[in-house]
């Protein structure tokens, strides 16, 4: 319970005034069953009993027999003059108008507590969300996407059904129980006491078997994000499973994570639905021993308690006791709840290892120089992919990355906008190293088209304009234009504004490709990273994004990746890579020149 308090201190400060409501209506309601119990006494003396006729007003205090004194004084008033038939009328009207009250009160507080249950639930999904898109790369080399996905919908579902559905109860039946609680102090101390040994008794076993719940539901949510994973992998690469025909052996794997989810959930929904049992059991034997305990006194002859006393008793006693199974059973809830929010935290207390110093400085333009000097980087798995690598690249000079996959370059341009950050050397725009600079408006200086056509399921128009504000339909059209792509989009069926499907999946690849780069001119960037950007490309496709490409390229700083070396004779300067250094540097005929390297791949292709 402690999290779950913890989780509430978080997300519950921007409701404050909602839940001061809250608060005010569970107080009002929790008054108004006291009065509509207490109604009962006189009623029942009316029905049971005809020595409780009062003649005589005492002075109004809160002492117990003064109280109830007075009520009865007047009840004894309205029995003469009306009769008793007509005094239980009025006490049954009186009845009735104290439960509308209640019930009216209930559902305010219910109300007011929906708005805060749906808007913490709202912020949680914006937390996490902003989180994952907020985390730098890396992190995500070691996290399964299914995974994610179920963090960022299954859990987060699961923390809104099980502890923020438990928020209403937390609201309200604290309150219901301590004002029912001093109303049972007030009409009957000894009784009262006597509860108090008896329902702790109860609410230490309910509680031993609450607690076993926490472990099993988090193994049944990571189980979960490995069925999403499967799922999300399955359809990603359907074309390949269909193609090695490998249909049953992703549907075995498929079984065999479905089946341990089953057979983990058996065990956590049995536990959980022994709650109610439990509570009820429990519930009925306390009520065995008060009614045994309560009902001796009246048989004894005890002064403290008569019998329509030790009725309307009983009836307070009753209104605590499904609030306490509510209890019972949010603590099921909670626990299971928690061991989700426990997954979702994970995520959202996670390092942000790429981020901004207080200094951090602001840069709107590019002006000289980009430079690499002596840097050296490794993933996690302790591999240099980077060695003591330098290089200057000059404002608006093209500079091609080639060489064999795996020797660094991807590694080598993914470092400029700090999606991963060098371990040692540094890397520096106009002077200035890029850690010092503001992320924003570093990755502001740059646009990227990448070997996949990276689109979302949104119109031509909205993928274009993506991450450009105040763009016009002018702008967009002149980009869309310059990357050889208007053509096609004016002759799709809603032009610019047709929906290209998951991931552009409505388009070709050369298609797919222009949109890419019509996104980038409309971005208009000084610094431009291409990153094998035609290599998957027929050839009429490629000449029209390669062109796309030369319009895209002037007049900027670009670096290009490329394995096609067709496509860089005309670079400024060439780069050649061989197991995380450059190992050559030149123009296309000095490299070939030299006879090394470069020569070597070209002749291969050439070939």
């Amino acid at each position: 319970m402690k999290d779950f308090f913890r989780v509430l201190r978080i997300y519950l400060p921007p409701y404050k005034a909602k839940l001061a409501l809250t608060f005010l209506f569970n107080l009002l309601g929790a008054l108004f069953i006291v009065f509509s119990m207490l109604a009962m006494i006189p009623m029942l003396q009316v029905i049971l009993q005809d020595d409780k006729e009062v003649k005589t007003l005492m002075e109004w205090s809160f002492d117990k027999d003064a109280l109830f004194n007075n009520i009865n004084y007047y009840i004894t008033l309205i029995k003469l003059k009306y009769g008793p038939g007509a005094t239980l009328l009025y006490l049954g009207l009186f009845g009735i108008i104290t439960t509308l009250l209640k019930v009216g009160f209930a559902y305010l507080a219910s109300y007011t507590t929906v708005g805060i249950r749906n808007g913490v639930t709202r912020d949680i999904r914006k937390a996490i969300y902003n989180k994952m898109i907020e985390l730098p790369l890396g992190f995500y080399s070691n996290e399964r996407k299914g995974d994610m996905m179920a963090r960022s919908t299954a859990d987060v579902q699961e923390v809104e059904t099980s502890v923020m559905s438990s928020l209403d109860m937390f609201l309200k039946n604290p309150i219901i129980i301590l004002v029912v609680l001093i109303s049972m102090f007030y009409v009957s101390l000894e009784l009262t006491l006597f509860v108090f040994v008896v329902l702790p008794i109860a609410g230490f076993a309910i509680g031993r078997i609450g607690k076993s719940l926490k472990k099993t539901s988090r193994k049944g949510q990571t189980l979960l994000g490995n069925i999403l994973g499967i799922i999300d992998e399955s359809l990603s690469g359907l074309r390949i499973i269909k193609a090695f025909n490998a249909e049953n052996r992703m549907a075995g794997r498929f079984t065999s994570e479905v089946e341990s989810y089953r057979r983990t959930m058996n065990t956590l929904q049995r536990r959980r639905h022994l709650a109610h049992p439990t509570s009820e059991f429990l519930g009925t034997i306390v009520f065995v021993i008060i009614l045994w305990y309560g009902g001796s006194l009246i048989l004894n002859e005890d002064k403290s308690l008569d019998m329509s006393t030790f009725f309307a008793y009983l009836g307070m006693f009753y209104q605590i006791i499904n609030p306490a199974k509510a209890f019972s059973q949010a603590a099921y809830s909670i626990q299971k709840g928690m061991a989700a929010y426990e997954r979702i935290e994970a995520v959202l207390d996670a390092d942000l290892d790429i981020k901004e110093h207080d200094g951090s400085k602001e840069i709107k333009e590019f002006k000289n120089k980009i430079e690499y000097r002596n840097i050296k980087f490794e993933y996690e798995d302790d591999v240099k992919v980077l060695k003591d690598v330098s290089l200057e690249i000059p404002q608006g000079k093209t500079v091609a990355l080639v060489g064999q996959s795996g020797s660094g370059k991807t590694t080598f341009v993914d470092l400029l906008p700090r999606f991963y950050d060098v371990q040692e050397g540094g890397i520096f725009i106009d002077g200035i190293n890029i850690k010092d600079l503001k992320l924003f408006d570093l990755r502001e200086l740059m646009g990227n088209v990448n070997q996949e056509a990276i689109l979302f399921n949104d119109t031509i128009y909205n993928n274009i304009t993506f991450g450009v504000e105040h763009a016009t339909e002018e702008d967009v059209i002149n980009a869309a234009k310059v990357a050889n792509a208007h053509d096609f989009i004016a002759s799709s069926e809603d032009g610019y504004q047709t929906v290209i499907g998951d991931r552009g999946s409505k388009l070709s690849g050369g298609q797919r490709q222009r949109l890419s780069i019509a996104r980038a001119i409309l971005k208009n960037p000084p610094i431009l990273i291409l990153d094998e950007a035609t290599s998957a490309l027929d050839t009429e496709s490629e000449r029209l994004v390669q062109d796309a490409l030369e319009n895209l390229m002037k007049n900027r700083t670009s670096l290009v990746i490329a394995h096609r070396l067709s496509t860089v004779r005309n670079a400024d300067m060439i780069c050649v890579f061989n197991e995380g250094k450059i190992v050559e540097t030149g123009t296309h005929d000095e490299l070939i020149a030299k006879d090394g390297i470069y020569k070597k791949l070209h002749s291969m292709q050439m070939s």
